[in-house]
């Protein structure tokens, strides 16, 4: 059952703690049904209390899940072995097309923003018991959001969109709990799901977003909480259109009590309209990072919500972080009043990238999707076999198996940085790494 492996112990913590050390060091493989409560228990000497226990503690840190009387099993993807592990190392002369970055040509200079924030803060000092919110940051915010028919709430500011996400489903759910998650979809919360000791339901994704008919099988299953990507989804570029919108609220609409998480993930770079399903449901969250647009070192995102869940994540701040640096929120304040990135300039470069690659691979017989965002998905027959070739070639991309959970194989290609001619050059090593050309597709 457990190959050579033993499992040690005679507290409940030690017991867990043996257990996630050999999944950990890969002695312990996903799918590995662990021994029955009551076989382990008399195994070690301890009561089968003490057994229980420790599978209890393996679940809410996600290592383990229970099935009922088919007994309990390794994750497939445990949190002790996180989806950025599955990355491929970019030698020397290789083009990495696989980081997810955007183009630093298109984001904003800081020093000036950052240097009047740093001289403010001199004049006015931000210290504890102070507003954990600029209050022009704020204003642009509601007012923005207000524009795009975000519905009516308070406006917080956090340290990423993960940081929000990670809050938003702490303060409302509990550990055993499943979230509807996009499949593919961001490896980093498909890894976050799992860690905080909830299960994960895959919802299918095409380009216009989250699939109805998935979404409504899984909350009509139980799924706690759906979060969405409105617009330039990680891998596949997804944007939700205003048919899916419409189609997605009224399932939503059916199931009042869920918790949505929004996340434009877009915001900045894409110049497709938004089309939020905030406010269908009692409990939400609408998420918006500075990080694509602005930069990922600002580590700042702004978010809102129903008062509930914007008092309850406010409250874990408070015991946590306490607040997101105020002169880091003046500056993107400062950024945002003065137009420091035109979204539709960025969103007509990265839109460029990507139209030229998913015709160069269509024009070898290859479909990919890239609606929106920085990046491109290729289906793939061979995921691995593609990622070696391609390295082999000069060439890094994203292997799929970051993104999916039980979605078909693919790559993931940046196309941020890519030029014209790098662009041809990359799409003929696709073809030759699948085995495609010009009127075999692959799908």
């Amino acid at each position: 059952m457990l190959g050579g492996y033993k499992i040690e112990g005679r507290r409940a913590a030690e017991i867990a703690a043996s257990v996630e050390r050999a999944v950990g060091a890969g002695d312990l493989k996903a799918g590995q049904l662990l021994p029955p409560m009551r076989e382990l228990a008399v195994e070690l000497g301890v009561n089968p209390n003490t057994v229980a226990a420790a599978y209890r503690t393996l679940r809410e840190r996600g290592v383990i899940e229970t099935a009922g009387r088919r007994g309990s099993r390794v994750r497939a993807k445990p949190a002790t072995t996180g989806r950025e592990s599955i990355r491929v190392d970019v030698p020397a002369g290789v083009r990495d097309v696989a980081n997810g970055n955007p183009d630093p040509g298109l984001l904003p200079p800081l020093a000036g923003v950052f240097a009047a924030a740093a001289e403010r803060n001199d004049r006015e000092p931000v210290l504890y018991g102070d507003d954990a919110v600029e209050p022009e940051l704020a204003r642009l915010t509601r007012a923005a959001l207000d524009a795009d028919g975000v519905p009516d709430g308070p406006v917080e500011v956090a340290c990423g969109s993960l940081d929000v996400i990670e809050r938003v489903l702490a303060v409302h759910l509990k550990p055993g709990d499943t979230v509807a998650v996009e499949d593919p979809g961001w490896g980093s919360l498909l890894d976050l799901v799992p860690a905080l000791g909830l299960r994960t339901a895959p919802v299918g994704v095409d380009d216009e977003g989250p699939l109805p008919d998935d979404v409504r099988r899984v909350l009509a299953a139980g799924a706690r909480a759906l979060v969405v990507t409105d617009r330039a989804q990680n891998p596949t570029g997804a944007a939700v259109s205003a048919a899916r919108a419409r189609a997605l609220r009224a399932v939503l609409k059916e199931h009042p009590d869920v918790l949505l998480i929004e996340d434009d993930h877009g915001h900045g770079i894409v110049d497709l309209p938004l089309h939020p399903l905030a406010g269908t449901t009692r409990t939400w969250a609408f998420v918006r990072s500075a990080a694509k647009a602005y930069g990922p070192d600002l580590r700042l995102a702004v978010f809102t919500g129903d008062a509930v869940t914007v008092d309850r994540v406010r409250g874990r701040q408070r015991l946590g972080p306490g607040w997101v640096s105020r002169i880091s929120q003046r500056a993107l304040a400062a950024l945002w009043a003065d137009g420091a990135v035109d979204p539709k300039t960025v969103a007509g470069a990265y839109g460029a990238r990507r139209d030229s690659l998913i015709a160069a691979l269509a024009q070898r017989g290859i479909a990919a999707h890239g609606r929106s965002g920085m990046n491109v998905w290729i289906p793939v027959p061979d995921e691995t076999g593609a990622v070696a070739r391609l390295l082999h070639a000069g060439w890094a991309v994203a292997p799929g198996a970051r993104f999916r959970l039980g979605a078909a194989p693919g790559i993931r290609v940046t196309v941020s940085t890519l030029t014209r001619e790098e662009t041809v050059r990359l799409a003929e090593a696709i073809a030759a790494a699948v085995g495609a050309g010009p009127g075999r597709g692959v799908v």
